[in-house]
């Protein structure tokens, strides 16, 4: 679902700073050889993700959901020295891709790839996590919010991808439509969550940027 026009959209891209040629390449190897390449972040996503890290400046990044590396790298690309950044993906077949720009962008030394399911990977990693990116499978959104936000500290941020789901989140859905049903669950969860503040962006298909106070 478009939220702004496809005119509005193009000129937004041409007034964005570019990512770089790997990041080219990689989107156009995702496109040809993988599928659902919507998954992918895209510029304005991945723009925005690389400046929240410019700003807030995370020792360490949660990623729940790599799809094939995109938005990683757009993260670690404003790491601060000796930062880290660990992904978790539970599809063994986009290891490839993945590592292939990783190491193409020559920052393999600060992304760690966890292959497997996130919520037996998150309990394992016990790190401070500064910043968590959540673009994984939407039925479990609030299943991994509940896993980290205890263990985060004041100041942190959590990033959810899709929270306007194609704006599904608006209808009824129906019975057997979990991801909606899971969607409307943690954008209520956390509009009620004392815990935090948030605010929901309307950019791609929604990003709910959440801050522990």
């Amino acid at each position: 679902m478009d939220y702004i026009s496809a005119d509005i959209e193009a000129y937004a891209l041409n007034h964005s700073t570019d990512l770089g040629s790997v990041l080219s390449a990689l989107e156009r190897e995702t496109n040809l050889k993988v599928m659902r390449p919507r998954m992918l972040s895209g510029k304005l996503q991945g723009q925005l993700l690389r400046s929240i890290v410019q700003m807030i400046q995370p020792s360490n990044i949660l990623e729940i959901g790599t799809y094939t590396g995109y938005s990683a790298i757009c993260m670690a690309s404003a790491l601060p020295a000796l930062g880290q950044l660990h992904t978790l993906e539970i599809n063994i077949e986009l290891e490839a891709i993945a590592t292939k720009y990783f190491n193409a962008a020559g920052l393999s030394h600060c992304i760690h790839l966890h292959l497997g399911n996130a919520l037996e990977l998150i309990p394992q990693i016990d790190l401070p996590f500064d910043l968590v990116f959540m673009d994984a499978d939407k039925s479990n959104y609030l299943n991994y919010y509940h896993l980290l936000i205890d263990r985060l500290n004041s100041g942190s941020w959590i990033i959810a991808d899709n929270v306007l789901w194609s704006g599904k989140i608006l209808s009824q859905p129906d019975k057997n439509d979990t991801e909606t049903i899971a969607l409307q669950a943690f954008n209520q969860f956390v509009q009620a969550d004392n815990r935090v503040e948030n605010l929901l962006l309307p950019l791609r298909d929604g990003l709910m940027l959440i801050r522990k106070k």
